[in-house]
This record gives C-alpha cells, sequence and structure tokens, in this order.
C-alpha cells in the first residue's frame, strides 16, 4: 500500500462512517438513552421487574451500538491525523505503521456494519437450532451429523456457546434429530439464514456400488425467548409425551433417562429435550422452546416472511451442496456459489 491508497481508503471509511450514522440515526439513539436513564430515576420504575428488563435490553443494545461506532469513528480520525502529520514530516516509519494497521481499521467498520444489519427485533438473542433430516434413511441421517459438526465448527470459529438440548442417533449412522442452543452476541441474527432446507448431492459411502444419492435435511432457527415473554399456551393445545432417550452418554442415559416431547395441535410444531435429568428442567426447557417458535412464526406471519418450507425435498432447499460429479455450494437465495468447497 501507498500513500495515495491509503489516502482514498481513509476518506472511503469516513464516507461509509457518515452513512453509518444516517441509518443508525446516532442522535436518536442518544435521546432513546437519555429518556431510558430518565425512567430509571423513577421512583417506580424498578417495582415493575417485566419493564426493567425490557428498558435493560434497550440500554444495553444502544450503548453497544453507540460504543462500537464511537470506537470507529475515533480509529478513523486518529488514522487521518496521524497520516497528515506523517506527510508533512516525511516520516516513513510512521506511515509504514498506518499501512500496516490498515486492515484494522477496515475491520473496525465492518463491525459496525455488521451490528447495522443485525439490527432485528431478536438478533442479539440466542439461538436455538433444530436439525430434521427428511426422507432417505441413513443417507439423510449421515447428512444432518455433518451439518450439525459444521455448525459446531462454526460456532467454535464464532466463539459461541452451544448447549445441547436433544440428540437422538440414526439407526445405522447419523442423526435422526438434534436441537441445541447457540449462545453469544447476536447469535441469532448470524444463525437465522440458515433456517430451510439444505440439499446434498455426493456419492454416498452407504451405496456398494458407488452410486450418486441426493439427501435433504432441514434447518429450523429460532430466537431464544425470554422466560416472562406474553404468549399463553393453553393445555387443551398441548400434548406432553415420555420417550426414552438415545444419544450421546451412553446405556446409563439410555437405560434411566426419560425425554420430553410436546406437541402443539394448533400449529403442528412438536419439540422435544433430554438435556436434563430433571423430568421439571426438562418439561421447562420445550415449553421455552414451543414459546421460542410460536413467538418467531407469530414475527413472520406479520412481517409477511414465513419461510416454512413444507417438504423436506426437492424443490424447497436454500443451499445446495454438490460433491459429486462436479464440486459446488450454491446458495439458491442469493445465487451465490463457491466451487472451492474445501475452503469454506
Amino acid at each position: 500500500m501507498d500513500s495515495y491508497k491509503y489516502g482514498e481508503l481513509l476518506k472511503t471509511l469516513h464516507s461509509k462512517c457518515q452513512n453509518i450514522a444516517k441509518i443508525i440515526k446516532i442522535d436518536s439513539l442518544k435521546e432513546e438513552l437519555e429518556h431510558i436513564t430518565k425512567e430509571e430515576s423513577e421512583p417506580n420504575f424498578w417495582s415493575d421487574n417485566k419493564r426493567v428488563a425490557e428498558f435493560g435490553k434497550q440500554k444495553s443494545r444502544i450503548n453497544r451500538i453507540l460504543s462500537i461506532y464511537q470506537n470507529a469513528l475515533d480509529s478513523i480520525n486518529d488514522a487521518k491525523e496521524l497520516y497528515e502529520l506523517a506527510l508533512s514530516e516525511e516520516d516513513s516509519d510512521m506511515l509504514n505503521s498506518l499501512f500496516n494497521d490498515a486492515s484494522t481499521l477496515e475491520s473496525s467498520i465492518k463491525k459496525i456494519e455488521i451490528e447495522v444489519m443485525l439490527s432485528g427485533e431478536n438478533d442479539s438473542a440466542n439461538a436455538i437450532v433444530t436439525i430434521q433430516p427428511g426422507a432417505g434413511g441413513t443417507e439423510s441421517q449421515d447428512w444432518g451429523s455433518m451439518l450439525y459438526r459444521m455448525y459446531l465448527r462454526w460456532c467454535e470459529r464464532m466463539g459461541f456457546k452451544v448447549e445441547l438440548l436433544d440428540y437422538q442417533d440414526g439407526e445405522e449412522a447419523g442423526i435422526k434429530g438434534v436441537a441445541f442452543i447457540i449462545k453469544g452476541e447476536n447469535a441469532y441474527g448470524y444463525a437465522k439464514v440458515e433456517s430451510g432446507v439444505h440439499r446434498l448431492v455426493r456419492i454416498s459411502p452407504f451405496d456398494a456400488n458407488a452410486k450418486r444419492h441426493t439427501s435433504f435435511t432441514s434447518v429450523q432457527v429460532s430466537p431464544e425467548v425470554d422466560d416472562d415473554i406474553d404468549i399463553i399456551i393453553e393445555e387443551k393445545d398441548i400434548r406432553i409425551d415420555t420417550y426414552r432417550s438415545s444419544g450421546a452418554g451412553g446405556q446409563h442415559v439410555n437405560k434411566t433417562e426419560s425425554a420430553i416431547r410436546i406437541t402443539h395441535f394448533p400449529t403442528g410444531i412438536v419439540v422435544q429435550c433430554q438435556n436434563d435429568r430433571s423430568q421439571h428442567k426438562k418439561k421447562a426447557t420445550a415449553l421455552k422452546m414451543l414459546k421460542s417458535k410460536l413467538d418467531d412464526l407469530e414475527l413472520k406471519k406479520q412481517s409477511n416472511t414465513n419461510d416454512d418450507k413444507g417438504d423436506i425435498a426437492w424443490g424447497h432447499q436454500i443451499r445446495s451442496y454438490v460433491l459429486a460429479p462436479y464440486q459446488q455450494v450454491k446458495d439458491l437465495r442469493s445465487n451465490i456459489a463457491y466451487s472451492n468447497v474445501d475452503a469454506i
């Protein structure tokens, strides 16, 4: 990088910062923060736990956005001052140092851009992910297991924590289903785009004739809701079943633990949980999963973006992973495709 390119980079980043300020409405956020602070000073404010939680969540979100934006703006302004000083004094060492830090400057702007994109109502929440293989037996169940491992590695790279809620082993290989919570900042905002049917085309390792097989697996992502969310579930609308656990934990789990399954009749939603020894806790977790799915369903209805993919089969997929006869991963919503699948 030379002086001209660095100067142009500073102009571009400063322009992006100004555009971001207009989008996130810095002045409005500051006014909202002042309003929250004023409300908190009211004597009766802290007696309403629901209101305290709601305002606390808003305050945390606003402070996070303002902090990220201010840090990015300060970094750009500092770099601009040092750049002009280095040019006037012909200080090559300072210029080289600024050139080396250019990527850090760009990442600070990228961080606030991501924050703007992930500004939905539930984007900052944890994500509840359910993976359900489609028809196809062992082949689809193995594909479900591959997706599960893929998401676990992604969570590790992102610094997210994962809490397993339900795990059902496949008949020969893979899984019949799995549910887990991704915990971390903006976890749902990042993970929500994975909702839909994922299609795999490959030479089957389970076929003695080495034929090409197509498998489908459904991924559902919903935000983890607060315990005090206003969603009423009537007893007549649900059925609660217990069944033998099947999954990680060995014979002790399979012999002594019972899992919880809740079926919601009006929507057809089914949730399962086997992550705890306490039946009471498993039931509470399953009900929380159900509330999360109902809340997500209602939000999609209100915004007319219900992405229910229907059957877990051809014609409903959001992404295709083709490993044979050629290699390509293609997102069918954006039409972006990658041929170097090992690098993804």
